[in-house]
């Protein structure tokens, strides 16, 4: 497999990285952001992209990949509706047109959230915007979408989120997470398990397209 990598420099990101270096299914990584990783590994190269756009410029490098796992994404606190669209929607729509146009023989992989709106009618903001980009993206010439629906996300092997308000909640409730996991086993997922079933969606497929918690569990399984 040869994997497209979104956001590597993120939490999700850096544990799905990490799975994907150390499986032997995986032949070549290719990492796109903003920033470089600071990873090096033979079979990881990186696209470093400031501006995150203009992907059709780009089509040599995009070209000839399985799956793309797309891991970027930003909290939608303190943002209005059409920045967080911009974002959430906006750059995930054209990256995904692009590789589609590309790649149609890829397995596309978008990391959402629990509690995600596929209606695109609720009151909650990033939860609309997150499921109109679902419904989008499964609309798209990809052999394969699925979209991931996480809940609480338990770093494993030093990943770290960016976010400063995330980064202290995880220190702080770290002791407490394998006794949540017990007690709330479809509401917990490690970064480890997330990179897992990625792997094994993209290999050999998944269920359905939406993937709660303990779906995604299933596939790693």
């Amino acid at each position: 497999m040869k994997v497209i990598l979104f956001g590597a420099t993120g939490m999700v990101g850096q544990g799905v990285m990490r799975e994907c270096l150390h499986d032997p299914r995986v032949t070549q990584v290719l990492a796109v952001g903003r920033t470089a990783t600071g990873v090096t590994h033979p079979r990881l190269s990186e696209l470093t992209h400031p501006a995150m756009d203009r992907w059709e410029t780009l089509d040599g490098l995009l070209a000839g990949y399985d799956a793309c796992f797309f891991c970027l994404g930003v909290s939608s606190s303190g943002m209005t509706e059409d920045a967080y669209t911009r974002i959430t929607h906006g750059l995930t729509l054209e990256v995904a047109r692009t590789l589609a146009r590309l790649n149609p023989g890829m397995t596309f992989i978008y990391v959402s959230g629990s509690g995600t709106d596929g209606t695109e009618r609720g009151r909650t903001m990033w939860a609309r915007v997150k499921g109109r980009t679902e419904n989008d993206l499964r609309r798209l010439p990809f052999k394969a979408v699925y979209l991931f629906r996480p809940g609480l996300i338990p770093p494993l092997h030093g990943a770290r989120s960016k976010t400063r308000a995330y980064r202290l909640f995880y220190t702080l409730t770290a002791p407490l997470l394998p006794l949540a996991r017990r007690l709330f086993p479809n509401q917990v997922l490690t970064t480890v398990e997330i990179g897992q079933a990625m792997l094994n969606a993209a290999e050999r497929g998944a269920p359905q397209a939406v993937l709660e918690t303990a779906d995604i569990r299933r596939v790693v399984a």
